[in-house]
């Protein structure tokens, strides 16, 4: 079972990201891992079950196509939104050692698990699959003192599981803007009013794909350049949504 994640030793995290141990869980190191987590570990991942049928937000109870309030009140420019899991134990910790120490294994089996339920949700009668996948754009200087785009990252491993396009380089953002975790909401659509800047030509189906949702400010300015641009139908697509 997964233990211990945030106090793995220096030597657990050089075993984990070296090449010789794929096999091994990114959360117990159990030798028994298929796409790096053991089954056990697996099934302690918290799903994403009841959720608003539009932005994704976690809720506490089921209700058959139940919409949040805030969506209620003022409706996003995408469609649907596709998030396997909540964002709390162990995912915040596996995604937190991705984004910021660049340790990819521990995104690996949340890719996979997301690709797999994109799958079955994009099989159903009435889906509607994408034309193309944008990733959430970074500032130049963000990545670069990152050294990656998480969100590239998983639009293009997602791409290659499911065969969609990808277009890194159609939305740019034109300027720095502040971490979006220090604000909430309000500050967060405010902060990126007029951020983004599309640069090529947008087809009809979309999808933006990112690695948690928290608040949704991101996914509803930037749904609303590209609905501007002239996409037709915009989905969300993430690992992770944040409970509020």
């Amino acid at each position: 079972m997964i233990k211990g994640l945030n106090f793995l030793s220096t030597l657990t995290e050089l075993m984990v990201n070296r090449e010789s141990a794929g096999g091994l869980c990114v959360a117990c190191l159990s030798t028994n891992a298929f796409n790096g987590l053991c089954l056990p570990c697996h099934a302690d991942l918290p799903t994403n079950r009841w959720h608003c049928q539009s932005c994704a937000l976690p809720l506490p109870y089921a209700a058959t196509g139940l919409v949040c309030g805030d969506c209620l009140a003022s409706p996003p420019p995408f469609s649907r939104t596709l998030i396997p899991w909540r964002y709390q134990f162990p995912v915040d910790g596996m995604i937190t050692r991705y984004k910021y120490n660049g340790q990819r294994k521990f995104a690996r089996p949340l890719v996979a698990g997301l690709g797999q339920y994109l799958s079955k949700n994009l099989e159903q009668k009435d889906a509607i699959v994408p034309d193309l996948l944008i990733p959430a754009p970074m500032h130049h200087q963000r990545r670069r003192k990152r050294g990656f785009n998480q969100a590239q990252d998983i639009a293009e491993q997602l791409g290659r599981q499911l065969g969609i396009p990808v277009a890194s380089g159609l939305v740019r953002r034109k300027r720095k803007v502040r971490a979006q975790r220090e604000l909430n909401r309000e500050e967060r659509l405010t902060n990126l009013n007029g951020v983004f800047r599309i640069i090529g030509t947008v087809p009809e189906r979309v999808a933006i794909v990112d690695d948690v949702v928290t608040t949704g400010a991101t996914a509803r300015v930037l749904g609303k350049a590209l609905r501007e641009a002239g996409a037709l139908d915009i989905q969300v697509w993430a690992l992770a949504r944040t409970p509020g």
